[in-house]
């Protein structure tokens, strides 16, 4: 090898050595040279698919389905299948907003035009086809197996009927047997939150249907549609929770004739709003029918065109063009937040979709608050007449009282005027039945418990929307109902006398009847009233308003419902309006405890099957609180409410689950274990309580604290007129201040059971085991 092969293979092996010497630097340099010019510089023209060339994977316009964040979050994850074409932004004029260019598969544009600009220049172009847009729509509103719910609100039976008809079309219908239809009564679901606040993943791409009334007076609909509002106003919570439904559909009823205008199916026009607010997808057009026309016609002709667009993919795709539910419009998002005034020169305009506003001098403010207040919204009634929830409560025989309260004669009262004994509330507290008005300021309550006497006819509600009646208005309404409802009695065979004309003097009012007395905003001002005319007051609460609670003065007894010891089970059996319930029964067990100075009591109504084995969780609640008593009570039973499979079932409070039979009606001796297991809960505690007084007739017990037993004899009646005279004197006093020795009649274990021996025992033969009912 001669010299110059000999310097060539030197000088290559130095080329060689100098590059494995180098060689990873460099190569990590050139590829973040690369990566940082592609992303950074490299701009693309916007392509076009070639003519007939079947596209897949391509993204809708965050307008369409998606928030615009997960879009461009996607579309970057993606970019080697998206044939989306995002581009950065550059000097375009801020002003120019992103074009989208539709093409159909079979007939492809050659060319993008954009407004304003080239199409080589053109910025932000989307570009996608038709036929993918109908395939996505497919897929996320026709999935195998998805379910189609369908959820109704009923005060007279006619949605249900309604509900029933179109569960039956769906079901029947050969296109959509895969798909399992669900009826629902919306006003008794268990937890609202799990379909339209944070909805499970297993209602991803599931069909929502309403069937819907609209009253020009309150319904439980209402309180459906201000659950909705509240939940599209939170900013503590997702603002978009149902946009990964399959889609909704809304049909109202409606009485053309009598709401006329915007009345008419308002409720119905309200809910698809809403709706649409919250990011659900508008698989069919709202349907409206007038009860007293075409509404059958309507309905069906609506049913229809609904069947099959959800049996046609590509007619859902087309009907969600119609308008996008993520928008609305911006006049209707603007409704919540806009002050409208007289003049227009002086309006000022804060928009949610745009953050302008009309600059308004400070001197001219009060020229605007002041001629804002003649378009203040005139709140509506609670229960007006001619309404079907006041038909529905007269017929139970409630006299509505004003616009929001009621009052009744229980079978007691009637029971005591005959000389047949009175309810437990004699044998526990001295309450002579024909003497005790039961009445309530609020006929509004907020749960919805499975055991309410009055199977949903009232009003229900967290917050206090309506108009509000005078306290004055109210008692003297109050005391003429009652009234009037004992003369009927005159002619009853075995009325006596001498009650009857004693029964035209109130001398108590239990705060009881129906809904939430506490609820009133005027409560204290009520029991006030009451006690200045010597009317004792025997309030009862549901352990959901803390507020009003802490802020409630003395009554002569304050009960609050404790009917489960957990949270699931209190969810179950009083299925609570409020999503903080538990945290509201707890503060609520809290300022019980600080109200020493009254006689409290914990009332618990025992059903069978719920929460007749939650001993030692109730004990813990009697640590709690520290009530005076514990009453424990059998449910009453008020007709079987057995659970439905649709919306044609019997069961009359509707959609629930936890539908009650005569079967949760516990037996009085069970009712008595129950209480042995309680009492010595309490006891292995170290509180000193001990069962003190019965009425079996009532299937209910009273537990006492031993501080009311005095020399081996119980103390748990009212010395009234000492109550009377300390409330009037000013000064401080407590439970034990007011208190009469209990009956040994009514004592706990005695011969009588809590029957007075004055009264007579009248006794009826049943075959069943429940033989002595009185």
């Amino acid at each position: 090898m001669g010299v110059a092969d000999t310097q060539l293979v030197t000088g290559s092996s130095r080329i060689l050595s100098l590059w494995h010497d180098i060689r990873f630097p460099v190569i990590i340099g050139a590829t973040f040279c690369y990566v940082y010019w592609k992303y950074c510089f490299y701009q693309p023209r916007a392509t076009v698919p070639p003519r007939g060339r079947r596209e897949k994977n391509l993204k809708l316009p965050s307008s369409d389905y998606e928030d615009e964040d997960e879009d461009e979050e996607d579309n970057y994850r993606t970019n080697k299948t998206d044939k989306t074409v995002r581009l950065p932004k550059d000097d375009l004029e801020s002003d120019q907003r992103s074009t989208v260019a539709v093409f159909d598969d079979t007939n492809i544009a050659d060319t993008i035009k954009v407004s304003g600009t080239s199409s080589r220049k053109a910025r932000n172009v989307k570009v996608f086809t038709r036929k993918s847009k109908l395939a996505k729509a497919e897929n996320r509103l026709l999935p195998t197996q998805s379910e189609i719910y369908i959820f109704y609100s009923t005060l007279t039976g006619t949605c249900e009927k309604y509900a029933a008809a179109l569960e039956s079309a769906l079901t029947t219908n050969p296109a959509l047997k895969s798909r399992k239809v669900i009826a629902q009564n919306i006003d008794y679901l268990d937890d609202l939150d799990t379909y339209f606040v944070t909805p499970t993943k297993s209602l991803n791409d599931a069909v929502y249907l309403f069937v819907v009334p609209s009253y020009a007076t309150e319904s439980p609909l209402d309180f459906f549609i201000e659950t909705l509002k509240e939940t599209y106003n939170d900013f503590r919570i997702d603002s978009r929770p149902l946009r990964k439904l399959g889609g909704y559909a809304v049909f109202g009823l409606g009485d053309l004739e009598g709401y006329d205008g915007d009345e008419y199916c308002y409720q119905a026009f309200l809910l698809d709003k809403y709706l649409g607010k919250l990011g659900a997808p508008r698989a069919f057009p709202i349907g409206t029918g007038d009860v007293k026309n075409d509404a059958k016609q309507s309905f069906e002709e609506w049913i229809d065109h609904l069947s099959r667009t959800l049996a046609d993919p590509a007619s859902v795709g087309e009907l969600l063009n119609i308008v996008d539910s993520d928008d609305e419009g911006a006049e209707e998002a603007q409704d919540e937040i806009e002050t409208d005034i007289a003049q227009p020169a002086s309006t000022v305009k804060l928009s949610k979709t745009t953050d302008s506003k009309e600059v308004v001098d400070v001197e001219d403010m009060g020229v605007i608050i002041e001629n804002s207040k003649p378009n203040q919204v005139v709140k509506k009634e609670m229960v007006g007449k001619n309404t079907p929830t006041y038909n529905s409560l007269t017929k139970q025989g409630y006299t509505i009282v004003g616009s929001h309260s009621g009052v009744k004669v229980c079978r007691w009262t009637k029971s005591a005027l005959r000389g047949r004994g009175s309810c437990y509330k004699f044998a526990f507290y001295g309450i002579r039945s024909h003497l005790c008005m039961e009445t309530t300021p609020s006929l509004s309550c907020s749960n919805k418990c499975v055991f309410c006497w009055r199977h949903g006819t009232n009003p229900v509600g967290t917050t206090w929307r309506w108009q509000v009646d005078p306290p004055d208005v109210i008692l003297k309404g109050a005391l003429e109902g009652h009234y009037q409802k004992i003369k009927q009695m005159r002619g009853v065979p075995g009325v006596q006398a001498a009650r009857f004309a004693e029964a035209f003097t109130v001398r108590h009012c239990a705060l009881s009847l129906v809904g939430e007395p506490i609820f009133y905003p005027h409560i204290n001002e009520f029991t006030s009233m009451l006690h200045e005319r010597n009317i004792s007051s025997f309030l009862v609460c549901n352990a959901q308003h803390p507020e009003q609670l802490r802020t409630l003065k003395r009554v002569t007894q304050l009960y609050v419902s404790i009917d489960a010891s957990d949270k699931e089970s209190l969810r179950r059996i009083d299925r609570p309006l409020h999503r903080d319930f538990w945290e509201r029964f707890n503060e609520c067990l809290d300022i019980l405890h600080t109200k020493s100075e009254q006689r409290t009591v914990f009332r618990l109504t025992l059903v069978k099957g719920f929460n007749a084995s939650e001993v030692l969780g109730y004990a813990r609640l009697v640590l709690q609180a520290r009530p005076c008593f514990v009453e424990v009570k059998g449910v009453t039973y008020c007709g079987t409410t057995s659970s439905p499979t649709g919306p044609g079932a019997a069961f009359k409070s509707g959609g629930s689950k936890d539908g009650l039979t005569m079967a949760n009606v516990p037996f009085y001796e069970e009712v008595r274990d129950f209480v042995v297991q309680l009492n010595q809960a309490i006891k292995d505690l170290g509180l000193d309580y001990d069962i003190a007084a019965e009425h079996a007739h009532s299937c209910c017990i009273l537990i006492a604290q031993k501080r009311f037993q005095l020399d081996g004899d119980w103390y748990t009646h009212i010395d009234y007129a000492k109550f009377f005279e300390l409330l009037k004197s000013g000064a401080e006093f407590g439970p034990m201040d007011y208190i009469a020795k209990t009956p040994s009649w009514a004592q706990f274990g005695s011969a009588e059971a809590g029957f007075n021996p004055e009264d007579e025992r009248v006794m009826h033969k049943r075959k069943t085991k429940l033989e002595n009912v009185v």
